[in-house]
């Protein structure tokens, strides 16, 4: 697979992931026409982060990661929904890096411009590493999946003897391709934005997504008991791979901080006085300086001693690597808190649509951030039940005082075609978060 990672990703905007897609990358090439626009686009994002109100976000959100913030912030990242806000026919750029480019633009300004949420604007533009990731040794197979729809796959581990033919995928750096993109961005932006190099390698680490991958989910349920220790070796094969790979990075300097207004695990900006720790060096940045992140959506059903015993214990050997941690995503975690609530430096914990919302108040409280994950099913029609949305903040708000509160607004796979609901609900969230605090 080659990954291009050249310069979609630009401050927090999390929203573009395709800057880690498969795709060869084309000419690194910007014409005279695209460069004017580029830099007009340039021109507006660099004055809305300078304006005094991206300040006061900034403080607001290493407040909230310092535990030290009462008042819940709001982000709104219109994920899929990008498609139905930028469209085609927006885009005024005619090569393909300059589109890519553009679009990265055009969402920091109506993120600034119409979501108005918490996100700070920053006057980042952020070129990614260009990088080949290897597989697990053997192809992958999978039936379906046309047109995104569902798909199954055959799994790559069916006993112990697999395990010899696989090993974890390995990443080869493209470092001259890297530069040019980078040397390029700096003569398109330069004068205007900070142009950085800047890797993000991984969503999660040692995540059970992969476990379901090299032995099919199906199985992967089964073999809790008919074969346990299968289970444990992959789990093991997958921990000690997340290792190796967070070695390969630190030793070629490839990591990149994450205290900033990077995306952070499955919600929530990175801006934080507590990374690095003490004694950094900035030309070898550390995971003990950074943000790391796991979950385990794909076991939700399972008890909390399986959790534990066949997933958690191998999690908890990569997160000890991080300065700070984040847990969680569309899986509920109350029942299994007593075990999550034992990560080193866990600070920012996930609680999704299907979490049993007050009895995960009582456990965070005000000692870690709660990131609570509206569902997104009422953005999803043309005409949003603004009254509905407003009662499900309500809900939430009364529930959760005494916490430290992010509400986070994503996993929108439509806007109903409807940019407007995610400003609106945006407005109605930060008009109740008003009235109650």
């Amino acid at each position: 697979m080659v990954t291009n990672a050249t310069g979609i990703w630009t401050g927090a905007n999390y929203g573009d992931t395709a800057n880690y897609s498969s795709g060869i990358l084309g000419e690194i090439f910007i014409n005279d026409n695209d460069k004017d626009i580029l830099r007009g686009l340039a021109v507006k994002v660099k004055e809305l982060s300078i304006d005094p109100k991206q300040e006061e976000k900034r403080k607001l959100w290493y407040l909230q990661n310092s535990l030290d913030l009462q008042r819940p912030l709001v982000f709104a990242d219109p994920e899929n929904g990008w498609n139905e806000i930028i469209t085609e026919d927006k885009i005024k750029c005619t090569g393909e890096l300059a589109r890519r480019w553009e679009t990265v633009l055009q969402k920091e300004l109506f993120w600034g411009n119409e979501i108005k949420d918490d996100k700070p604007i920053e006057p980042f533009f952020d070129i990614g590493y260009t990088y080949k990731e290897g597989d697990w040794g053997v192809p992958e197979i999978f039936h379906g999946g046309d047109k995104g729809g569902s798909y199954v796959w055959e799994a790559l581990v069916k006993n112990d003897t697999d395990l010899d033919n696989i090993h974890f995928p390995e990443i080869d750096v493209d470092y001259i391709t890297t530069q040019d993109t980078f040397e390029l961005a700096q003569d398109v932006f330069g004068d205007l934005l900070d142009v950085r190099i800047k890797g993000i390698w991984w969503w999660g680490l040692t995540r059970t997504w992969d476990l379901a991958r090299l032995l099919g989910l199906e199985q992967m349920m089964i073999y809790m008991y008919d074969n346990p220790g299968l289970i444990h070796k992959v789990m093991e094969f997958l921990r000690d791979g997340n290792l190796a790979r967070l070695d390969f990075l630190y030793k070629n300097k490839l990591l990149s901080l994450n205290n900033d207004g990077t995306y952070i695990g499955s919600g929530g900006l990175g801006y934080t006085t507590q990374l690095p720790k003490s004694g950094f060096d900035s030309n070898m940045v550390s995971t003990y300086d950074m943000w790391g992140f796991s979950e385990s959506q794909e076991t939700v059903s399972i008890s909390p001693r399986m959790f534990e015993d066949f997933i958690f214990q191998y999690q908890v050997t990569v997160l000890e690597r991080f300065g700070l941690n984040y847990y969680g995503c569309c899986e509920p975690l109350e029942k299994k808190w007593d075990i999550i609530k034992n990560i080193p430096n866990l600070r920012r914990v996930s609680v999704s649509s299907w979490a049993d919302h007050k009895k995960m108040a009582e456990f965070l409280g005000d000692k870690y951030v709660y990131c609570f994950k509206p569902s997104p099913t009422g953005l999803s029609i043309h005409y949003m039940d603004q009254e509905s949305e407003k009662q499900k903040i309500r809900n939430i708000l009364d529930i959760t005082k005494g916490c430290v509160l992010n509400i986070l607004m994503h996993d929108n796979h439509t806007l109903g075609n409807n940019p407007d609901n995610i400003v609106n609900w945006v407005k109605i969230a930060k008009q109740e978060i008003d009235r109650v605090y």
